[in-house]
């Protein structure tokens, strides 16, 4: 496919200049219409130069009105369509007087009265001043209709990036109060290796966090990278009880996803899987490529949903003595994050086994970063296996 060797430009992206264009186009239009007339009914060709006298008047006259109508364009309906029609109709009859004295001068002999020739050229000159300025306003009107459309795009595009940004930002809290929890438990226990070790693991994780944009994508490489990050934080707290298995497939490592989508699911195993649970659980990440969609699966070995204890996982609540705890953001979370990205283009399943074990399934259409700009990845840090 042959690419253009320049980018276009939209006809309005300068104002000043598409006006000036426009108005050389429609008075040269006019102008060679009504030679072409006057040389068809058999005029001199003398008689173009009173065509061109009466063009440069009219462009003159235009020049003025699209002055006057600058300033009323902005203001009430009743004044702006009032003023008008007072204005044109004198600005007409100022044409009509000036193309009728010169039509005069050409024709000193003529039996035609100045007010014969007046009403004779006002007709025309009307439909010239009319039809300009019919123009001037709906093509105002269009391009403030057009400002207000992408003033509205811009406005909900800032929206659905801080409302994207909020969700995202609820996924650290519940995270970084565990951590920190756990690191302040090794310092009173005098454990200060693993403490170094889990807030240098923490410092980069959080340092990922910021440094990548909340609306922004990244790869699956990318996000599988921060989740083990994120995995040996909390491998430090439950050592061998939280087992990670990770099914990749290499077509599907370049394809982009929202960043830190994933993390909130394997905490949310993390918590309903390997914490309530003597033997802890595996968690097992998938990724593959299905037709034109990227499928994501987190799946973890704990009891799911059929344990009474745990039905208020799809919520992100516990119950604590019959009130309600907010224990995380839940799966809804990410669900509405998949919504603001994705719209009605997503899948999101929630499975359950009879034997036990949870999953969710994500598909998302299939993209990839064309151009190498790849966003910042997190450090490489051992992570559980």
């Amino acid at each position: 496919m042959a690419v253009l060797p320049f980018r276009p430009t939209p006809f309005f992206a300068n104002k000043n200049r598409a006006f000036w264009r426009l108005q050389a186009a429609g008075w040269g239009g006019a102008m060679l219409l009504r030679a072409m007339s006057s040389l068809a009914n058999a005029q001199p060709l003398s008689f173009l130069v009173i065509i061109l006298i009466a063009t440069i008047t009219g462009f003159s006259i235009s020049l003025l009105l699209s002055i006057v109508f600058r300033q009323l364009i902005a203001r009430r309906p009743l004044v702006t369509w009032g003023v008008t029609a007072v204005v044109v109709p004198i600005a007409v009859g100022i044409y009509a007087f000036i193309e009728s004295w010169v039509i005069g001068l050409y024709r000193p002999e003529s039996d035609t009265t100045f007010t014969q020739l007046f009403l004779g050229v006002f007709y025309l000159d009307l439909t010239l001043l009319g039809a300009w300025s019919a123009l001037y306003y709906a093509i105002n009107f269009f391009l403030q209709v057009e400002e207000q459309n992408d003033q509205l795009l811009r406005l909900e595009a800032q929206a659905t990036s801080a409302q994207l940004a909020m969700l995202r930002y609820q996924l650290n809290p519940h995270f970084l109060f565990n951590t920190l929890n756990s690191i302040s438990t090794l310092v009173l226990l005098k454990q200060t290796e693993p403490a170094n070790a889990m807030l240098s693991r923490l410092s980069a994780f959080l340092r990922y966090t910021l440094v990548n944009e909340p609306a922004g994508r990244v790869t699956v490489a990318q996000e599988v990278e921060t989740l083990k990050l994120y995995l040996g934080i909390e491998l430090m707290r439950f050592e061998e009880r939280l087992r990670t298995r990770f099914v990749i497939d290499d077509a599907a490592r370049h394809a982009l996803l929202p960043s830190l989508l994933l993390q909130p699911l394997v905490e949310n195993a993390i918590k309903y899987a390997v914490s309530p649970q003597e033997s802890g659980a595996e968690i097992t990440i998938t990724a593959q490529l299905v037709g034109q969609n990227l499928r994501i699966s987190v799946s973890d070995t704990g009891p799911g949903l059929q344990n009474p204890a745990h039905d208020n996982r799809l919520t992100g609540m516990s119950f604590d003595g019959g009130d309600p705890v907010s224990t995380g953001v839940g799966l809804a979370n990410i669900r509405d994050r998949l919504g603001q990205a994705y719209g009605g283009e997503h899948r999101f399943e929630i499975q359950d086994s009879p034997e036990g074990g949870f999953s969710v399934v994500i598909e998302i259409p299939f993209e990839r970063r064309e151009e190498a700009v790849p966003a910042p990845a997190p450090p490489r840090l051992q992570a559980a296996h």
